[in-house]
């Protein structure tokens, strides 16, 4: 597949900068890429060159990730609604009217809600081990989480606390993967130096504890796939702990002619099958966006 050269930028949203990557010719079909939790647009760094030849695609850190803007919870309410206002008038500052999603963990409550916001926009969903069904959440990964979204105190944060640090940063890299050598050192290093920041504690702690609102969404995104047909691609590592294959199925609930493809790969399944994702991402794309 042809590869095509990266820029990194910035844009001021909100009197905060957000960083992104972009490739691909400013005419093709847009495809915005929305990363997952700890990681960043760096996720898609293998990613971006195998489709920039047919599409622009532009690939944003969050709020509080990467190299965007991490002000202090004092200065910025780390919620999911927080995180896709801003994402959506990033969309507005490039000048994105209409965009497919590449949704990743965090990056699928944030994409979705865009979707409820301005379904005409959204042409295409592809989903890696981005959740929208309960039957997705893997029990034993989620139980710290569910019990501080119940009630957040020092006691429900302790374990929470574990996933932020440098191993359990790395199991989310790892787990599930058959041959870890395939992973990059890189990526889970990348992360957990940017978790190490002053204030990123705080800061991730109270977006998880927002995620209750994400599962309270659930229905109306059940909704809004009934009701727009929107074509959705559903490329999932089968060995995820986190989001289970349970939840790429249920997609067919609501969308009986989603596509769904289980790779041999854990949570980040780039790591090891980007040439794979893209493929298929390829003629999935091909078949339903207008050529560029």
């Amino acid at each position: 597949m042809p590869t095509h050269q990266v820029h990194h930028r910035t844009v001021t949203v909100r009197g905060l900068e957000v960083y992104y990557r972009e490739a691909g010719p400013s005419d093709a079909p847009a495809l915005l890429l929305l990363h997952g939790f700890p990681s960043s647009s760096h996720m898609f760094r293998d990613l971006i060159p195998l489709l920039a030849d047919r599409y622009r695609v532009i690939a944003p850190d969050h709020i509080g990730f990467g190299r965007s803007a991490a002000p202090g919870p004092a200065e910025f309410s780390y919620t999911f609604d927080e995180l896709a206002a801003v994402t959506d008038e990033f969309t507005r500052r490039l000048g994105l009217e209409r965009y497919a999603l590449y949704i990743q963990d965090y990056g699928a409550p944030i994409g979705l809600r865009l979707a409820l916001a301005h379904p005409g926009r959204v042409t295409a969903i592809v989903t890696q081990n981005g959740n929208a069904y309960e039957e997705g959440l893997g029990a034993e990964a989620w139980a710290p989480v569910l019990a501080l979204i119940e009630k957040r105190t020092p006691r429900t944060e302790a374990p929470v606390r574990e996933i932020y640090s440098p191993d359990g940063v790395k199991w989310q890299y790892l787990h599930g993967v058959p041959d870890p050598s395939l992973v990059s050192p890189d990526a889970y290093e990348h992360d957990t130096a940017l978790l190490a920041r002053p204030g990123q504690t705080e800061i991730q702690l109270d977006l998880i504890s927002d995620y209750g609102a994400n599962l309270a969404l659930y229905p109306a995104f059940h909704e809004y796939f009934r009701v727009s047909r929107v074509p959705l691609l559903a490329v999932w590592g089968q060995h995820d702990e986190i989001f289970v294959p349970a939840g790429a199925l249920a997609f067919r609930r609501d969308l009986p002619e989603a596509e769904v493809h289980l790779l041999p790969a854990g949570h980040f399944a780039l790591e090891t099958h980007a040439d794979a994702i893209a493929a298929l991402m390829r003629d999935f794309l091909g078949r339903h966006l207008p050529t560029g």
